[in-house]
């Protein structure tokens, strides 16, 4: 059954699919940064009333914890913040963007932390949004 992007199921699947991804674990086994938030901005015509954060809780190749909280809440706490558009974390899971290409190019922001150390774990980016793909995803849009 395909979980609505973003969703508290949908974030919930994806912790799973992190953790079972061998090349994540050996990808982000040096990420000791702390929590991760990508927020997706509120769309009210898909059901987005807010700014919603994806708050990840990666360590040494492991995801801890996955939730989905107003955007305001993440930003607080964690050191690291993404923010996109809806069309634009889609595009992302579908791969039809390099996220680490689409920070560079300002597509998607980094608003909070260090883009070098972004950057530095670029092979963990990737295998995030590898995990991505392996969750059933329903898109709001389609």
């Amino acid at each position: 059954m395909a979980l609505d992007f973003p969703s508290t199921e949908w974030v919930a699947a994806y912790k799973d699919a992190i953790n079972a991804n061998a090349e994540y674990k050996k990808a982000g086994k040096d990420w000791t940064h702390g929590v991760v938030a990508m927020v997706v901005k509120a769309e009210p015509t898909l059901g987005i009333p807010e700014d919603l954060a994806m708050s990840l809780d990666v360590h040494q190749g492991e995801c801890r914890g996955c939730t989905l909280t107003p955007a305001s809440e993440a930003e607080k706490t964690a050191p690291f913040v993404v923010v996109a558009s809806y069309a634009q974390w889609k595009q992302v899971i579908k791969k039809e963007i390099d996220p680490t290409k689409a920070l560079m190019q300002g597509k998607l922001k980094l608003a909070k932390g260090h883009m070098p150390t972004m950057v530095k774990h670029v092979n963990a980016s990737k295998q995030l949004v590898e995990s991505t793909t392996r969750v059933p995803t329903k898109f709001r849009d389609e």
